[in-house]
């Protein structure tokens, strides 16, 4: 798409890092009039030079568009930013891409609503070089008439989901997609470890493993729906069944020296369970144990 020069062509973004300026370069690209604003002025100049407008203030740089996107390293940088444009947002939309908390994002929102604005919190799923393609991932939350409004322009930037209304949504979805992301990998290692004590290669292990994993999709999704209905079906097979393994899993961890801390609590929730009459049911069930 390339924007005409109407309101709704004019974007303002706050903040050049690396993310901010690939945000920046791609709505220049696409023919965006866009203002640009760094704490550090040196960074506006490889984008001014390809027809973005800086600015010497980030009031100045909100009072230009009437979207205004926010890409700054923490959600303290974005609230000394804030409290620096203050009442300059009124009647503007305000995206904010910056990491925060849910609870974070739902102070944001309330802050400018006191000021006449809108907020809609955004959270970016991927790497610079990857924004202006499918290949990102965009979740946004907040007022669906102000995303609405500027869904076009915000869909230049990768693939975009509505989360809903809430602002703090947007963050649900991204910690907990970075949350599992990091639960895995890190189970990852460990079992790299596993194998490379028994002298296994571990790059030949990986290239099989990346092999199976491509069946836990469907099992994702079953056990997200047994959750849902608080019915769980013997996914993996009973617990009774599971658990005679577990004691293996953790002896073998346990004598070549490799964490074991996951695995006991495994076997811990599933002898629970089992104990609580729930034998027959799969590994889902466990999830009834992991209230506070």
């Amino acid at each position: 798409m390339t924007a005409t020069q109407a309101p709704s062509s004019q974007v303002t973004v706050l903040g050049l890092g690396a993310m901010g300026s690939a945000i920046a370069r791609t709505l220049i690209d696409r023919g965006y009039r866009t203002t640009v604003w760094n704490r550090t002025e040196t960074k506006t100049a490889p984008l001014v030079s390809i027809g973005a407008t800086a600015t010497a203030t980030a009031a100045e740089a909100v009072t230009a568009s009437p979207l205004v996107i926010i890409c700054l390293l923490d959600s303290s940088a974005v609230e000394e930013v804030l409290n620096s444009v203050d009442t300059a947002v009124d009647g503007k939309v305000l995206v904010n891409v910056t990491s925060c908390s849910p609870a974070q994002a739902r102070a944001n929102a309330n802050w400018a609503s006191k000021r006449g604005a809108e907020y809609i919190d955004g959270k970016l799923m991927g790497d610079p070089p990857y924004v202006g393609t499918p290949n990102i991932l965009l979740p946004f939350s907040g007022p669906r008439r102000a995303f609405e409004a500027h869904e076009s322009t915000l869909r230049e930037l990768g693939t975009v989901t509505y989360q809903g209304e809430d602002a703090g949504l947007a963050s649900v979805e991204f910690m907990a997609q970075v949350a599992m992301g990091y639960e895995l990998l890190m189970g990852f290692l460990h079992t790299l470890r596993l194998v490379q004590a028994e002298g296994v290669d571990v790059a030949e292990f990986a290239e099989r493993l990346a092999g199976s994993v491509s069946a836990y999709p469907p099992l994702l999704t079953a056990i997200g729906r047994a959750v849902k209905n608080g019915e769980y079906p013997p996914d993996l097979g009973p617990l009774n069944v599971q658990a005679a393994l577990m004691d293996d899993l953790i002896d073998h961890r346990d004598s070549v020296g490799v964490e074991a801390v996951r695995m006991r609590e495994v076997k811990r929730l599933m002898d629970r369970r089992i104990a609580d009459g729930h034998g027959d049911q799969g590994f889902s069930s466990l999830f009834e144990l992991l209230r506070t």
